[in-house]
């Protein structure tokens, strides 16, 4: 276990996501930090000595600012130590360099842009809704993007999470044209996330990820080609079989 989890700030469809300016929906709140910047500074500081990956829960454009600037101080650009922010949920234009420029990971979870798109508008207004669920915008920064599921909170259903990056919709294929498909990403880049990027953010892989000599033959087959099969087909794939360390279990 390498990871330390710290939490920044809530959620943002209960408003507890720290916000830069207002909630468009809740005139004077801005949501908030759950401790101080002083009490993420003091374990950054802790941390920046050890092999302990710092990862810490930010969903606001506030909360993301204050963690990126405390990472920043201590990482001082470009490095190993694969400091992650979980979520990166909402980001503002001038703060997406900071990841690029001091190897910070961003994890996120591309479900949540099609569980939130229903409503993230009205809580943060169509300008600051664009620095939302920006996936290929942060996986431009450091060239890799570890996904996951976020699961329980949203469902651990692998292939919602495929769908939701390169089409940008939702179980019921909405919205037709994709959810801000700027920020789609493509399937080879959905799998590498969903695989190799997400073992290489837990130093992992060298042991998982991919399959290669020496590691562990952990694989599903399938009965479609994910690659190739039309969108709306992607949730009918099915699971034929699955292997977890060269064992079938499935």
């Amino acid at each position: 276990m390498k990871g330390i989890k710290v939490y920044s700030d809530g959620a943002l469809g209960s408003r507890g996501a720290c916000l830069l300016h207002p909630y468009a929906d809740k005139a004077g709140w801005s949501g908030f930090l759950l401790s101080s910047q002083a009490h993420f500074d003091s374990l950054a500081a802790k941390l920046i000595n050890t092999d302990f990956q710092m990862c810490t829960h930010a969903i606001g454009d506030s909360a993301n600012r204050t963690i990126l600037n405390v990472y920043a101080k201590y990482l001082k650009g470009k490095n190993d130590k694969r400091w992650r922010i979980e979520h990166a949920q909402i980001i503002h234009p001038a703060d997406f360099h900071l990841f690029g420029e001091n190897s910070i990971v961003p994890s996120v979870q591309p479900t949540h842009a099609t569980s939130d798109m229903y409503w993230a508008g009205d809580r943060l207004g169509a300008e600051r809704l664009k620095g939302g669920y920006a996936f290929k915008q942060l996986l431009n920064e450091n060239g890799w993007l570890p996904l996951g599921t976020d699961f329980p909170v949203e469902e651990i259903n692998p292939f919602k999470t495929f769908l939701a990056a390169v089409a940008r919709q939702d179980s019921k294929g909405f919205p037709v044209n994709g959810f801000q498909m700027e920020n789609a990403l493509t399937r080879e880049q959905t799998i590498r996330g969903m695989t190799i990027w997400a073992a290489k953010a837990n130093r992992m892989e060298k042991q998982v990820g991919s399959l290669e000599v020496g590691k562990k033959a952990d694989f599903i087959i399938l009965d479609k080609n994910l690659m190739i099969v039309p969108a709306d087909s992607i949730l009918q794939i099915k699971v034929k079989r699955t292997y977890l360390n060269g064992e079938r279990v499935h």
